[in-house]
């Protein structure tokens, strides 16, 4: 319970400090509970529609994350309840007892709610029908009436969502972007680190390896993030932060390294911890140890100028610079790594899969660096 009170003191600050997605969200609700006012005055107050309620209930629901989705969802919603609304007023006036129509609707209505052209908003198939068969009395003019409420319902959620500060994400996936990016740089910078000075712990490498194996959800929700830029900019009359670039190839781009990155640093992490864990698994030769975190760390580095490249001020010629120099110590690498574990099966598959990540990553890297 206190953390849960600590958590929202905390996203309550970020909200009221500065724009943030916490600001985001308290925005969005109250862009919401505005549509929700305005669909009500309007239908239920002014204009006292027979079922006045819709309208509100519609327009809540449509201020969506998006304005793209603000209208497609619209779209799909308001057929879904014509639909439920449509056979439930037919069947209910030929059955009048409101149990018998329940029977014959509800099973049609949650079939046609699959259709995949009405997308998630297929359940609204369901609830217009309900509506219909419980809500008094079934007439033609009653169905009507709801079916222009919640037009009307779904023209008022639209309008704020697009009219009042229609939501953008580009903070967000540059935010999430460079923390990956951050969190992968610091973790190998760590093993190289460890590597180099002979520290073989096991509990710091299995901590390694936990923090490696977290950058693929990580990456996954950076990912997701493009996806919702770009959503967001359609049909979106609002300008984006000068200071924000937008989604295109480079964001692409960073999504595919950072996940080579995070599959080679698990895979790091993970031969590095199986050679610390198993009393009679191949120890890592400190003077290839030491070659291989000076690789770590110029792998470490390069993603910290591929970042800066994509989300920041710097210049690419240094990464080109860095990426030069990963290719020339993974060269180096791989002759020791032959000299040294030759003669030693245990050695050779060991320092193979490290040999193996090192040199799927730097290919990676030399693609983005060009």
């Amino acid at each position: 319970m206190t953390g849960d009170l600590s958590a929202a003191a905390t996203a309550a600050r970020r909200a009221w400090a500065g724009p943030s997605r916490e600001r985001d969200l308290v925005l969005q609700a109250l862009k919401a509970a505005l549509a929700a006012w305005v669909a009500w005055a309007v239908a239920g107050w002014w204009l006292q529609a027979p079922v006045a309620f819709v309208a509100p209930w519609v327009a809540v629901v449509l201020v969506e994350s998006t304005v793209y989705r603000s209208l497609t969802h619209g779209l799909q919603q308001l057929a879904a309840i014509a639909v439920g609304t449509i056979v439930a007023t037919v069947v209910g006036l030929l059955l009048p007892h409101t149990e018998a129509a329940m029977a014959v609707v509800l099973p049609v209505v949650l079939l046609l709610g699959q259709w995949r052209r009405l997308g998630s908003q297929g359940i609204y198939a369901a609830t217009g029908a309900l509506f219909t068969l419980t809500a008094g009395p079934v007439s033609v003019v009653t169905s009507a009436a709801r079916l222009g409420e919640a037009l009307f319902g779904a023209v008022v959620g639209l309008a704020v969502n697009a009219l009042i500060r229609p939501p953008l994400y580009l903070r967000d996936a540059r935010a999430l972007l460079q923390d990956a990016a951050d969190e992968t740089h610091d973790i190998l910078q760590q093993v190289a680190e460890g590597l180099a000075a002979g520290r073989f712990d096991p509990d710091e490498v299995n901590g390694w390896h936990d923090r490696a194996l977290r950058l693929h959800p990580l990456v996954e929700q950076a990912k997701a993030a493009v996806g919702w830029n770009r959503e967001s900019l359609r049909i979106n009359h609002r300008h984006r932060p000068r200071a924000v670039p937008q989604p295109g190839r480079g964001y692409d781009d960073a999504v595919t390294v950072l996940e080579y990155a995070a599959v080679h640093t698990a895979g790091v992490t993970r031969t590095v911890l199986e050679t610390v864990s198993d009393d009679e698994a191949t120890r890592l030769e400190p003077g290839l140890a030491r070659h291989y975190a000076r690789y770590l760390g110029l792998t470490a580095h390069a993603l910290r100028l591929y970042s800066n490249s994509r989300f920041g001020p710097a210049a690419e010629d240094g990464l080109r610079d860095a990426v030069h120099d990963m290719r020339e110590t993974l060269r180096t690498l791989r002759q020791d790594l032959v000299r040294t574990s030759s003669d030693d099966p245990a050695g050779i598959a060991v320092y193979g899969a490290l040999l193996a990540q090192a040199h799927r990553l730097a290919r990676q890297m030399v693609l983005s660096a060009n």
